[in-house]
C-alpha cells in the first residue's frame, strides 16, 4: 500500500497503481484524507480532448503512488454546484432505472422488455398492465407477441403514429443485431 499523504494539492497532476494493476494519472479535484478517496480528472478514454474521465480512487487500494507535478499556487475557488438541478438529474435516472427494473422484473418475454425499454428510453409514460404495454395513460397499448399489429389505439392519432415508429425502429434495430430473433422472422415476413 502506498503512503497516504495528509494532502493533495487541487490541481496537482498524481500517478497511482491500483491493486489490480491498473494505472492511473490525472489532475486532482478532491481528496477525503477521512476516507482516503482520492478524486482524478483524467484524459477521454475516448480519445475526445473535450470530454475528461473522474477515477475515484480508493487509496486504501493503491500499490503505488507518486506526485509527479505539485501545485503550489492556490486554485481558483470551484463553482458552486447548482443543487436542485443535480437532485433533479438525481430523480430522472431514479425513475429511469425503476422503469428498466420494472421491464426487467415483469413476466413477459425478452421481445416485451427489450421493447418496453426502447420506448421508455424516449417517452416517461410509460408501464406494464399485466403483459401489455401501456404508453401515455391507456392512449396506445401493445399486447403480446409485440408486433406491429399488436398496437392498439386510435390509429389516426399522433401518438399513435409515433410509437408505431418506435416500434418499426426497434424491430429494425434487432434485424440489424440479431437475425435470429422471433421479432426480426415475423418483421421481415410481413414486409
Amino acid at each position: 500500500m502506498a503512503a497516504v499523504s495528509d494532502f493533495f494539492s487541487l490541481g496537482s497532476v498524481v500517478w497511482c497503481r491500483t491493486c489490480y494493476n491498473k494505472e492511473v494519472e490525472g489532475e486532482v479535484l478532491a481528496f477525503d484524507p477521512q476516507t482516503k478517496i482520492l478524486i482524478l480528472k483524467c484524459l477521454s478514454s475516448s480519445g475526445d480532448p473535450k470530454l475528461n474521465d473522474v477515477h475515484f480512487i480508493n487509496l486504501s487500494l493503491v500499490s503505488e503512488l507518486k506526485v509527479k507535478k505539485e501545485v503550489t499556487t492556490i486554485p481558483e475557488a470551484p463553482q458552486s454546484l447548482n443543487l436542485q438541478r443535480l437532485n433533479t438529474r438525481v430523480r430522472n435516472q431514479v425513475d429511469e432505472k425503476k422503469r428498466m427494473l420494472q421491464a426487467i422484473s415483469a413476466n413477459v418475454s425478452s421481445e416485451g422488455q427489450s421493447l418496453f425499454i426502447a420506448i421508455a428510453k424516449t417517452i416517461n409514460e410509460v408501464r406494464w398492465r399485466n403483459s401489455e404495454i401501456v404508453i401515455w395513460n391507456h392512449e396506445v397499448i401493445i399486447s403480446p407477441p409485440y408486433q406491429l399489429e399488436n398496437i392498439q389505439g386510435n390509429t389516426t392519432s399522433k401518438e399513435y403514429g409515433y410509437i408505431r415508429k418506435v416500434v418499426e425502429k426497434h424491430m429494425k434495430d434487432l434485424g440489424l443485431n440479431s437475425q435470429n430473433s422471433p421479432v426480426c422472422q415475423n418483421s421481415s415476413s410481413s414486409q
